[in-house]
């Protein structure tokens, strides 16, 4: 080291010099095309109301003493993550900010995820309104968690507050961090990212580590409330979800109230995509404001669907999951927000790309198409009824059918799902989750499921919306979890995962209350949370529908017995046989959204 040391400060030194010259100067510039100007301002202090002050790094076009309109996001991923959008929106006529959140980065304070936004949104619109960089208009911009709290944000009515675009926003017990009242193993993985002052991306984003945390913390059969102390990050806030396992008020405070959507009154544009892992908690937002908000509000909310996953929302790519796209899925989403901006805070033209309240993409004709409200893009719904011969619905290969008619004369197809079946667990490396085609887990499923298929299809047909499933379904056991998936299977037996939905048997009947089913008893199931789907099935392809238990290294484990699910473990376990029952007295059905034609 000490030998090297010298050398390397004489070739920097020389290298310096070089640069001196007047035409090794002039020969570097030459190669830097466009070079930025934007100023960085790093280690700005907010104030917040109790005496905490956030870290933000502005970014504004260099030299410019123009009072403009501010954007920040608000982040515990730490604010220089975001220095690609500053730069952006700094050269672009915007001050741009990239501030830390409570506890995180070289912001102070103690995180509280999600539950502090709220008043430190408002706090910074309010600060960042009065400066003289800004001429008293705010907006955010973020995805994901930075969705989420614009959302939190405007909650709170802070007067500088112009407009919010959420893009890819959880709904606080709705999609994070429980689906359908059912966790994910994934909440401690984004615990440890948002652990401490500092980054952790690098631990975070070790896929197969948290592969084997999970795989392990599965096979010891141990409670899912211990999750966070096996994986060696104790957490009070893992605790504290635990013990909310339904929607309460403790859920309700992170959200806007419906006198509060009510109140709302700004232009909104809310971005998700049919693969956004967070798109219940986006779309929960617009039904949830559509249903409370004004008139006059409703027709400032604007909505985009596109075919992205959760990364896509904010930088779409024309292929993921294994999937592609054509040209036309990729917009640049920069330009998008900075025309919004433009419009909502400058007097610009309005975007171009909004020509009704929804837009949604539809995949396989491969065409953005509209509609003016998101029931508006369905036309009408088909109903596909549920048979099978020799009540034998158990495997892909000898599947049960989905059928215009119910079925004459009745039946009951079964599985039995046996929560020490640990099988499942050589999937986990086994089957990429990220593979839209990957058909390997309904493949192995070792008869513990039910599947049903369409005869192909014999026309071109447009699908965009909601699946739905009503079922009559009788179990021996107390509760139990389904999951429920839509995939379209082509001529070659290709699949393509298309759209799914989950259910916690005793929230069947409500998400807040807990109903324990009466072994024996044969109950209607409304599945009617499926996530969005826009896909044109083509001539020859044909629907599957795969019904089966929810038993994964990656969600909690219900081990049957209708107890405390967080605190049992594999001890505890009952084997749970599931009756499905179909035919005329109980015609379990499929409902197919069609789509309707655009409105453009």
């Amino acid at each position: 080291m000490s030998s090297r040391l010298p050398l390397c400060l004489a070739l920097l030194l020389c290298a310096w010099v070089a640069l001196a010259q007047p035409s090794s100067f002039e020969s570097a510039i030459k190669v830097i095309p466009d070079l930025p100007q934007v100023q960085v301002s790093w280690g700005l202090q907010i104030p917040l109301r109790d005496g905490v002050k956030l870290n933000a790094t502005r970014y504004q076009k260099a030299g410019s003493t123009e009072r403009v309109p501010c954007i920040f996001t608000l982040t515990p991923y730490i604010a220089q993550n975001y220095h690609d959008r500053g730069m952006y929106f700094g050269a672009n006529g915007y001050v741009f900010l990239s501030v830390d959140t409570r506890g995180r980065g070289n912001s102070g304070g103690e995180f509280t995820p999600l539950l502090q936004e709220a008043k430190d949104g408002h706090d910074v619109v309010e600060w960042l309104a009065r400066q003289d960089f800004c001429n008293g208009k705010v907006t955010m911009w973020g995805g994901s968690y930075a969705g989420y709290n614009q959302w939190a944000t405007a909650k709170e009515f802070p007067r500088g507050l112009a407009t919010i675009v959420p893009v890819a926003s959880p709904y606080a017990g709705v999609d994070f961090p429980m689906n359908r009242n059912i966790p994910y193993s994934y909440d401690i993985q984004w615990l440890t990212l948002t652990a401490g002052k500092a980054a952790q991306d690098k631990i975070f984003g070790d896929a197969a580590y948290w592969a084997s945390v999970y795989k392990r913390w599965y096979l010891s059969g141990r409670p899912f409330r211990e999750l966070d102390q096996f994986a060696g990050m104790p957490s009070k806030h893992f605790q504290k979800w635990v013990d909310h396992p339904a929607i309460d008020a403790y859920w309700d405070s992170y959200n806007p109230t419906p006198a509060q959507f009510a109140k709302l009154d700004l232009p909104i544009l809310s971005i998700t995509g049919q693969y956004d892992g967070d798109q219940p908690g986006a779309l929960e937002f617009w039904d949830q404001f559509q249903a409370h908000a004004s008139t006059a509000a409703k027709q400032k909310h604007w909505l985009i669907i596109g075919p992205w996953d959760h990364a896509g929302t904010r930088t779409p790519l024309a292929e993921f999951g294994g999937v592609k796209f054509a040209d036309a899925s990729v917009m640049d989403l920069n330009v998008l927000h900075k025309q919004w901006y433009d419009w909502t805070m400058k007097d610009g033209a309005k975007p171009e790309f909004l020509k009704s309240q929804v837009a949604w993409y539809q995949a396989g004709r491969e065409e953005w198409r509209y509609a003016d409200s998101i029931e508006g893009l369905t036309a009408s719904r088909r109903p596909l009824y549920l048979h099978s011969i020799d009540d034998r619905a158990n495997d892909v290969f000898l599947s049960g059918a989905l059928m215009p008619e119910p079925e004459k004369t009745g039946g009951i197809d079964s599985y039995v799902y046996d929560p020490r079946d640990t099988s499942p667990a050589r999937l986990v490396a086994d089957v990429d989750a990220g593979d839209l085609r990957d058909q390997r887990a309904a493949t192995r499923n070792g008869g513990n499921s039910l599947v049903y298929h369409t005869a192909p299809f014999e026309a071109d047909t447009d699908l965009a919306g909601f699946f739905s499933v009503r079922a009559f379904i009788e179990i021996d056991q107390s509760d139990t979890d389904f999951n429920l998936s839509v995939y379209e299977v082509r001529p070659d037996g290709s699949a393509l995962y298309l759209a799914g939905e989950q259910r916690r048997a005793r929230y069947r009947e409500s998400a807040r209350v807990a109903t324990l089913v009466e072994p024996g008893a044969v109950l209607e199931y409304h599945f009617d949370k499926f996530s969005f789907m826009a896909r044109t099935i083509p001539q020859g392809s044909r629907l599957r529908l795969v019904i089966e238990p929810i038993n994964s290294p990656y969600s909690q484990r219900n081990h049957n017995t209708g107890g405390v699910v967080a605190d049992e473990s594999l001890a505890d376990a009952r084997t749970v046989t599931v009756k499905l029952h179909h035919g005329p007295a109980r015609p379990s059905v499929l409902e197919l959204p069609l789509a309707a034609a655009s409105l453009h």
